[in-house]
């Protein structure tokens, strides 16, 4: 299924009109129409915009080979959160630390509920892990001594 395929199924199982989805994301209906109808894709902004909108992930919209709603919607949601807190450097080191970990499981006999379980704490671990490197490392606000005005 393509991009424009996916989007307009998603928006009608949300019983969304393109005009109630332009409203959410603040995408132009025209744009929305051009993504369905003629399979343009728009920036990746838009995209997350969409994905968020409709309850899917990234990966699903833009892999047309991808049939899980869901696939990868922790790590998106995930790489957001640490995006915001921490900027793109922080987003792309921890994308970095997630595909490594996922590299682990390759081949390996552990199932999907265990290999969650791993990814999850991981994550938490890495959000704690920074914002105690952020407060350790990051410089101390001077306060100026009070103003004596007895003299």
């Amino acid at each position: 299924m393509t991009f424009g395929e996916k989007v307009k199924e998603a928006r009608l199982l949300k019983n969304l009109s393109q005009t109630e989805l332009a409203a959410i994301t603040g995408i132009s209906e025209r744009s929305l129409y051009t993504y369905e109808q003629l399979n343009t894709l728009p920036r990746k902004s838009n995209i997350r915009k969409l994905a968020d909108a409709l309850s899917v992930s990234v990966s699903y919209l833009v892999d047309d080979e991808e049939a899980d709603k869901q696939k990868n919607i922790e790590n998106e949601d995930f790489l957001d959160t640490v995006k915001d807190k921490f900027g793109y450097k922080g987003a792309k080191e921890a994308k970095d630390v997630l595909d490594r970990a996922g590299a682990l499981f390759a081949g390996g006999d552990l199932d999907d509920d265990a290999k969650e379980i791993f990814m999850q704490s991981l994550m938490q671990v890495y959000i704690s892990s920074k914002k105690e490197a952020s407060e350790k490392f990051s410089r101390k606000k001077k306060t100026k001594p009070p103003i004596d005005e007895s003299v």
